[in-house]
C-alpha cells in the first residue's frame, strides 16, 4: 500500500536524515521483537524466494519473516504459508520498480519490528515471452531488454538495501546466532566477468554484474562505517524454477537442483558468514566465484 504524497515526501526526507537511525534505535529498544530474529525476503512470491521464506519459518520456531513481492494476493504459496505460520509471517507489497513502495515497506517494518537481522534479495528476471529474452548474439540486443533487466536485477535490489540499511544497522546479529546482520543478494555465475567463456545473454549477465559491483561497493561502505552488516552475493546453481525452465534442456540431471536443496545450501552459507566475508561472491557450495 502506497503512502499519500505528503507522507511519501516526509519518509523520503527521513531516510536521508541522521534522525532515522536514532528513531530506529528507540523502536528497537522498546519493541516486543527485541532479541528475536527478523528476516526479510524480497521477491518471495515463488521459486527460490518462496522456498527461503518456507525454510526460514520451518528452521526456527522463533524466527519472524517478512515476505515481499509485487502482488501478494496472486501468490498461492505465500497464502498457504500465512495460513500455517500466521503469527510469524508478514506479507507486504513491494514493487522493485517503484521506490515509494520500497520506502513504505521499510517504514512498516520499522514500526512493527524495529529492526532486521537478514535481508535476502531473491528477485531476478531472465526472460518474459514477447518482452525480454536471453540474447544469443549482439544483433538481438535491445535497449528495452537491457533497461528492464538492469531495473529489476540491479537497481531495485540496491534500493531495497538502501532503505533497509537503518534497520540492519540496529539489528546486527541479535537473536540469530550470527555475528552480524546479513544482506544476501542472489546473483549468478554468468555475471562473473572472469568466468565468462561463452558470451551471450547480454542483458542478464551485465545486469547481474552490475548488482555485483553495487553490492561490493555497499559492502565497503558498511566496513568503513563499522556497521555490523555482512553483504554477500550468492549463486544458487541451476535450480528447477520457472526462471530456468526454458533453458534446462542441456543441463545434466546432477547439475539441476531442487529449490529445497539450493536454499538449504545458501542458508548454510548465510548462517556461517563472518565479518571477513563481507563483499564476497559465493556459489551454492561455499566456494568463492571470481569477479
Amino acid at each position: 500500500m502506497l503512502l499519500p504524497p505528503t507522507q511519501q515526501h516526509s519518509l523520503m526526507m527521513a531516510s536521508h536524515s541522521p534522525r532515522i537511525l536514532s528513531l530506529t534505535r528507540r523502536a528497537f529498544s522498546s519493541c516486543s521483537f527485541q532479541g528475536e530474529g527478523v528476516s526479510m525476503v524480497q521477491g518471495a512470491s515463488r521459486g527460490i524466494g518462496l522456498e527461503f521464506v518456507k525454510q526460514l519459518l520451518e528452521n526456527d520456531d522463533k524466527e519472524h519473516v517478512i515476505a515481499t513481492c509485487r502482488n501478494p494476493s496472486a501468490s498461492t504459496g505465500l497464502i498457504h504459508l500465512k495460513d500455517k505460520f500466521a503469527d510469524r509471517l508478514r506479507i507486504l507489497p513491494l514493487d522493485l520498480t517503484v521506490e515509494n513502495s520500497i520506502e513504505a515497506s521499510a517504514l512498516s517494518i520499522r514500526e512493527t519490528y524495529g529492526h532486521l537481522n537478514l535481508l535476502i534479495n531473491a528477485s531476478g528476471i531472465l526472460s518474459i515471452p514477447e518482452v525480454i529474452h536471453p540474447e544469443t548474439t549482439l544483433n538481438k540486443v535491445e535497449k528495452s531488454s537491457l533497461m528492464l533487466a538492469y531495473e529489476v536485477n540491479a537497481v531495485g535490489p540496491i534500493l531495497v538495501i538502501k532503505h533497509m540499511w537503518p534497520l540492519l544497522k540496529v539489528g546486527g546479529g541479535h537473536g540469530t546466532g550470527r555475528s552480524a546482520a546479513v544482506v544476501a543478494s542472489l546473483s549468478a555465475r554468468v555475471a562473473s566477468i572472469g568466468d565468462n567463456r561463452l558470451g551471450g545473454w547480454h542483458s542478464y549477465r551485465s545486469s547481474k554484474a552490475a548488482l555485483n559491483q553495487l553490492s561490493k561497493t555497499v559492502s565497503l561502505e558498511f566496513a568503513r562505517k563499522k556497521d555490523p552488516i555482512v553483504c554477500i552475493l550468492l549463486h544458487p546453481g541451476t535450480v528447477d524454477t520457472d526462471l530456468s525452465k526454458p533453458f534446462q534442456r542441456n543441463v545434466p540431471p546432477d547439475k539441476l537442483f531442487t529449490k529445497e536443496f539450493s536454499v538449504q545450501k545458501l542458508l548454510s552459507i548465510i548462517n556461517n558468514v563472518k565479518i571477513h566475508d563481507n563483499g564476497k561472491f559465493f556459489a551454492w557450495d561455499g566456494k568463492e566465484i571470481p569477479w
